[in-house]
């Protein structure tokens, strides 16, 4: 509820200025939101996507697919089935691996990744490649940016819906802030409310705000997420009828 009145008054706070002044609010946690979900892949190992949907803390799960231009989690597909099987919505990340051109992540994804309507986006999970030890490259801001812009405009002409990008606080410091205006965010950022960490990057949609969160189903730690809005408004985002 305290998201929800934060939101209002920050889109119509010119028309219940005196009322919004009125509050100090404090930053909203997870639980003021109603749609929570989580991102899972190969580390969360053997998961009951039964016990996942009847635990109701799974809205939404995004599911790792593709990394580069040749590696695939091996647990994709009995995730991606298991998931529609349990009636868990669900969508699948591609890790950007800055080693490899553009052209030959965005065919690879197209290999590995089903077109399903009934699928939620496709993420394009940029990070640094801190994980790799044969690629440190670190490409400069307008290269990435143009990157991005191929990859996010190809995904949506494929699967028929546009990206989300997720981003750490890093990655987004040091590459793009200011950058994607109007582009869909899922900011990582664990230690404080993202409003708080991103530069100029406050019309987010989905926050991860833990990596050790515990849903029914899944053995062990599982990242945990929320929709920056209502009910109804996450319902419209389905239907790819909402833009902050």
């Amino acid at each position: 509820m305290l998201a929800l009145i934060k939101s209002i008054c920050s889109v119509f706070g010119f028309i219940f200025l005196s009322s919004c002044a009125a509050y100090d609010f404090p930053d909203p946690t997870p639980e003021d939101y109603a749609v929570h979900g989580i991102d899972i892949s190969r580390w969360q190992g053997d998961i009951d996507w039964v016990a996942v949907k009847q635990s109701g803390r799974a809205a939404f799960a995004w599911i790792k697919a593709t990394e580069g231009g040749d590696h695939v989690d091996p647990r994709f597909v009995d995730n991606w089935i298991g998931a529609r099987k349990a009636g868990v919505p669900r969508g699948a990340y591609h890790f950007y691996y800055f080693c490899r051109p553009v052209e030959e992540q965005i065919s690879w994804v197209k290999e590995i990744v089903p077109v399903d309507p009934q699928a939620i986006p496709l993420v394009l999970d940029m990070e640094w490649n801190a994980h790799s030890k044969t690629c440190t490259t670190r490409p400069p801001r307008e290269q990435i940016v143009r990157d991005m812009k191929i990859f996010l405009d190809e995904m949506e002409r494929h699967y028929g819906k546009r990206p989300v990008i997720y981003s750490s606080v890093d990655f987004h410091r040091d590459r793009l802030v200011g950058a994607l205006k109007g582009e869909q965010f899922w900011l990582r950022s664990v230690a404080d409310y993202p409003n708080n960490i991103y530069d100029q990057r406050n019309d987010w949609y989905f926050w991860q705000y833990t990596a050790e969160g515990r849903v029914q189903g899944i053995k062990g730690d599982v990242d945990r997420n929320v929709f920056f809005g209502t009910r109804s408004q996450y319902r419209a985002w389905l239907r790819g009828d909402l833009r902050r």
